[in-house]
């Protein structure tokens, strides 16, 4: 059964909003007094979340769909609906965050560190907050906007200062088990270890992370063996050791041309030749292998390696390997730039900046693309003309009809707004004036309007009087 996965692809959907209400207040001897719908609560976000107590990405291979909550609806006596819940999912220290085409989203990196991979819904406008001087009594509501969903890919990528490198069955496990309080299975057959294992080393006054990787083989950065998948642990890394074994048993191998073979597959892999290389010989307490350490040595330190001749089993030379680390680790540590405080960049809107774009494809048909005209377009119920006049009269505001007629549009030519695959298309008229001429005074009520001035009823009431005594002195039954 698998235990570790550093790779995962993950499908994310955020709660959608909650519908905005349509209502009317009622009660004894007011029957009409005024909207009262309220807002739809928005939709739950996909939030990532730094988790140190989270050392691998197992839960999210087995359920790779997650969901935010959504929003409720509103309801009548002005009552917004219950925000969705946020869906925190916590992930490993130095998860990396792609799309589908591998563009980097986020580098999470530290405890607590959190990313928003899918935003919820806005919820939609009750008729109580669409209400307006002209518009007394909406009779519709905006409808919550959907949240955003995709598909995202996390890579694991091991925190640890150290990285050990070399063959299977090279020492590694054992190395950082001597060094460490880690317990790595340690066997002595190949690829015995088939996950990252990562210790904690203390050397005087500095303490760093050294993490083991599963052995390396030619072809590994071609995918090959067990390379590929945890090459990446490597690229956090402050310094490479590797580990090269002096008492190999196989008759085609020797300590130089593993050491070659590792680091033609780290070029090949790139990114890493920047970092220092320690090179440690394992396995000095077989007599075989202090005698091959010896006749290598001075070779490997012609080539500007620093050269460190250890056994993990009869524990030798793992002092000096731990503070040697630890001085190469303090000084990376020294290098790095200091973070600077968090710097919050503004940048304005350009003062021609319409919020929108008109564009004319094949077919006379102009595609209008902008977040204000789509949000507009998904919060409307089209089957509420009302609602339709109310989009209409926005879309007018916003300016959208005269782009249209700047871009060549005329009446009857087919408008678009959204993209290809998800697109209200629909055929213009210039000539409604955004709808006014269809639906008429939308959203007015004359039982809403303000009461009259006792005068002017009483004028009413005399005029009403006079034009009924007209009609009865002339009217003839005969």
């Amino acid at each position: 059964m698998t235990t570790f996965v550093d790779r995962v692809e993950l499908h994310v959907a955020a709660g959608n909003g909650g519908h905005g209400c349509a209502s009317v207040h009622r009660e004894k001897f007011k029957p009409l007094g005024g909207p009262d719908g309220g807002n739809g609560g928005r939709g739950g976000d996909v939030i990532l979340v730094v988790d140190q107590s989270v050392t691998t990405l197992l839960d999210y291979h087995h359920s790779p769909h997650r969901k935010a909550t959504n929003g409720k609806p509103g309801e009548g006596g002005n009552r917004s609906g219950k925000d969705g819940q946020d869906l925190v999912l916590p992930v490993p220290d130095g998860t990396v965050v792609l799309d589908k085409q591998g563009n980097v989203l986020a580098d999470l990196v530290g405890q607590g560190t959190t990313y928003v991979a899918a935003d919820g819904g806005r919820g939609g406008l009750g008729n109580a907050a669409l209400a307006s001087a002209r518009r007394k009594a909406p009779g519709f509501a905006l409808l919550g906007e959907p949240g955003r969903s995709g598909d995202i890919v996390l890579e694991l990528k091991t925190v640890a200062d150290v990285a050990l490198v070399g063959y299977p069955s090279a020492g590694k496990s054992s190395l950082i088990s001597v060094l460490s309080a880690a317990k790595p299975k340690i066997a002595d057959y190949p690829f015995t270890t088939l996950v990252p294992n990562l210790g904690v080393v203390t050397a005087g006054s500095t303490v760093y992370t050294i993490a083991d990787v599963p052995g390396l083989i030619p072809g590994a950065s071609q995918g090959r063996g067990l390379g590929l998948e945890f090459l990446r642990h490597v690229e956090r890394c402050s310094v490479l050791v590797h580990v090269l074994d002096t008492a190999t048993l196989e008759s085609d191998r020797d300590p130089v041309s593993d050491l070659d073979v590792i680091e033609e597959e780290l070029r090949a892999y790139g990114g890493l030749d920047d970092r220092p290389r320690i090179v440690v010989l394992n396995k000095i307490d077989i007599p075989d292998g202090q005698d091959l350490a010896d006749m290598i040595r001075p070779d490997l330190e012609q080539r500007g390696y620093r050269v460190l001749e250890v056994s993990a089993v009869a524990h030798k030379g793992l002092k000096e390997l731990s503070f040697a680390l630890a001085e190469i680790v303090a000084e990376a540590r020294a290098a790095k730039p200091v973070e600077e405080a968090t710097r919050i960049v503004i940048r304005p809107k350009a003062v021609d900046d319409a919020g929108f774009t008109v564009t004319a494809e094949e077919d006379d048909l102009y595609r209008v693309r902008g977040e204000k005209p789509e949000r507009w377009v998904r919060q409307t119920d089209f089957n509420n003309d009302e609602a339709v006049g109310y989009l209409a009269d926005r879309l007018n505001r916003l300016g959208v009809e005269d782009a249209l007629m700047k871009a060549g549009a005329r009446a009857g030519d087919g408008v678009a707004i959204g993209p290809e695959d998800n697109a209200v298309v629909f055929d213009w008229e210039p000539t409604m004036m955004a709808g006014a001429e269809m639906l008429g005074r939308r959203g007015e009520d004359h039982r809403l309007e303000a009461p009259r001035p006792a005068a002017q009823r009483r004028r009413d009431r005399e005029a009403e009087r006079d034009e009924a005594q007209r009609e009865f002195e002339g009217f003839d039954p005969f």
